[in-house]
């Protein structure tokens, strides 16, 4: 097993089923490592420009800017 350290680690977080999601890590040349998440409480920052909070009411949602989207505001 190898084990190292993932803090500074850059990647995106994907949904790839309708409740599951894995952290992806891009390397050289492309290819990618998909890990499984099982950290209970870890914290990410957001680095996307098309990254939007959205609230209606008591729904909250994450998703793509309103233009990406084509929602008028």
């Amino acid at each position: 097993m190898k084990i190292k350290s993932a803090n500074g680690a850059t990647g995106c977080l994907l949904r790839v089923g309708f409740s599951e999601f894995v952290f992806r890590v891009y390397e050289d040349g492309g290819s990618f490592k998909d890990y499984d998440l099982h950290h209970s409480d870890i914290q990410m920052t957001i680095c996307d420009p098309d990254a939007t909070f959205y609230e209606d009411g008591d729904s909250l949602s994450l998703d793509h800017n309103p233009q990406t989207l084509g929602i008028d505001k």
